[in-house]
C-alpha cells in the first residue's frame, strides 16, 4: 500500500508542477496520466500494483465525471450559450440518435458473434462524450465560444441522457420486461432520468447556495473551509439524484448551471478547489485505468475490436455530428472540428461496469471493444487537441482580418 501510495504522491507532486508547460504541449492530461499507469504497472516495470475491483473504478469515475461536470457548467459562459443554443440542442437531439444508429449498423458489419440487442449496447456505451478529456478543448479561449459551449453542453447532457437508453437495451436483452411494454418503459426511464436529475440538482443547488451566501453574510465560512462546499454540493446533487432513480450527470452540469447563474460574485474563487479536487481524481483514475485496466486487457484484442474503435471514433460520430449541424452558420472546418472532438472516457467507463455485472453472453467483447475505443481517444484526442485548436483558431482570427 506505501509503494503504491508514494508512487502516487510523486507523480501528483511532479505533474503538478509542470503542468502548465505540458498544457503546451501534445502530451498532456489523460494520455500522460494513462502512459504513466502502464509503465509503472504489472504490464511495465510493475512498481504499481493497484488492486481496484471493477465497482472501485466505477465509483471513481462516477466521482470525477460528477465533479467536472459540475464546475465545468458552472464555468459556462451563459450569455453565449443563450445565442448558440441551437447547437448542443441539434447535437443531443438529431447527432446522438444518429450516432447510435449508426454504432448499431457498423457493429452489425462487424461483430458477427453478437447479437443485435448486444450491439445496440455497445453503441449506446460509446455514444456519449467526456467532458475531462473535453476541457482542453472546451477550455481554450482559441476556439469560438459558440463552438465550446455547444460540445460543452453536449458532452454534460449526452451522457444522462444514453443512461436510460442502455438500461432499456439491458432490460429487453435479460427479458425482465415483454414487448408491450417497451414504449412505456422507454418513456418511463428516459424521463426519470432526466426529469428526477433536473430537479434534483436545481433544488439542491438552489438550496445550497443560498445556505452558504447566508453563512458567508455572517462571516461563519473561513478560509480554509470555503474550499469545501462546491465539491460537497457536486456529489450531494450526484448522490442524490442516483438514489431517487434520476441520472446524477444530469444532476451535476443542471446544479453546475444553477450555481454559475446564482453565484456570480465568488464563483471562481469557490470553483477553484472542485476543480483541482476534479482533477486530482481524474488523474488517479486515468493512472487506474492505465495500470489495471488496459495492461490486462491488450491481449484480448482482435482486429474486429480496433476496427469498430476505430470507427467509433472517427465516421460514427463525425458524420452524424456534420448532419445534425446542416443548416448551421458554421464552416464545414468547423463542423469536422466538433465532430472530432467527441472524446470517449469516463462516462464510458461508468458504463462499461454497469454492462460487466449483468454477466451478458458477448460481455467480454463489449467490455474489451470499449476499453480498446477509450484507449484510442485518449490518445488520438491528446494528441491532436493542442494542434487543432490552434489550427482552427488561426483560420478563426484569418477570416476577421
Amino acid at each position: 500500500m506505501y509503494v503504491n501510495l508514494a508512487i502516487l504522491a510523486v507523480f501528483i507532486f511532479l505533474y503538478s508542477v509542470i503542468s502548465g508547460r505540458l498544457d503546451r504541449t501534445v502530451f498532456n492530461g489523460a494520455i500522460v496520466f494513462t502512459a504513466f499507469g502502464l509503465v509503472f504497472g504489472p504490464l511495465g516495470f510493475g512498481f504499481l500494483n493497484l488492486n481496484v475491483d471493477a465497482e472501485g473504478l466505477s465509483t471513481l469515475a462516477e466521482l470525477t465525471l460528477a465533479l467536472v461536470l459540475f464546475t465545468d457548467a458552472a464555468n459556462a459562459n451563459l450569455s453565449e450559450l443563450k445565442h448558440s443554443f441551437r447547437i448542443p440542442q441539434k447535437l443531443l437531439l438529431i447527432g446522438l440518435p444518429l450516432t447510435i444508429l449508426l454504432g448499431f449498423l457498423a457493429g452489425v458489419l462487424v461483430f458477427d458473434g453478437l447479437g443485435l440487442l448486444e450491439i445496440a449496447i455497445i453503441a449506446t456505451m460509446l455514444a456519449p462524450t467526456d467532458a475531462a478529456l473535453g476541457k482542453a478543448v472546451v477550455t481554450n479561449e482559441a476556439v469560438p465560444s459558440n463552438i465550446r459551449e455547444g460540445l460543452n453542453v453536449e458532452s454534460g447532457l449526452n451522457d444522462g441522457i444514453c443512461v436510460p437508453i442502455l438500461f432499456i437495451f439491458l432490460a429487453f436483452t435479460t427479458n425482465t420486461s415483454g414487448e408491450g411494454s417497451s414504449s412505456m418503459l422507454a418513456l418511463r426511464l428516459v424521463g426519470e432520468a432526466i426529469g428526477i436529475g433536473a430537479a434534483i440538482g436545481a433544488g439542491l443547488t438552489f438550496l445550497g447556495v443560498r445556505i452558504l451566501g447566508r453563512c458567508a453574510n455572517l462571516g461563519w465560512v473561513t478560509n480554509s473551509w470555503q474550499q469545501l462546499p462546491v465539491p460537497a454540493l457536486a456529489v450531494t446533487c450526484f448522490a442524490v439524484a442516483q438514489w431517487l432513480g434520476g441520472s446524477g450527470f444530469i444532476a451535476c452540469f443542471v446544479g453546475g448551471l444553477l450555481f454559475g447563474g446564482l453565484e456570480k460574485q465568488h464563483k471562481f474563487k469557490l470553483l477553484l478547489a472542485a476543480e483541482g479536487t476534479g482533477d486530482t481524481l481524474a488523474l488517479i483514475t486515468w493512472v487506474v485505468f492505465g495500470a489495471a485496466v488496459v495492461g490486462q486487457s491488450l491481449g484480448s484484442l482482435s482486429w474486429q475490436v480496433v476496427i469498430y474503435a476505430l470507427l467509433s471514433l472517427t465516421i460514427v460520430r463525425m458524420l452524424p455530428v456534420f448532419l445534425a449541424l446542416s443548416g448551421m452558420n458554421l464552416r464545414t472546418d468547423e463542423k469536422l472540428f466538433m465532430g472530432w472532438f467527441g472524446p470517449r472516457g469516463l462516462a464510458s467507463i461508468v458504463f462499461g461496469v454497469i454492462v460487466l455485472n449483468e454477466h451478458l453472453s458477448g460481455g467480454g467483447t463489449i467490455s474489451i471493444t470499449v476499453v480498446c475505443t477509450i484507449l484510442l481517444s485518449v490518445i488520438a484526442h491528446g494528441l491532436s487537441a493542442n494542434p487543432l485548436v490552434a489550427a482552427l483558431g488561426a483560420r478563426v482570427k484569418g477570416s476577421f482580418l
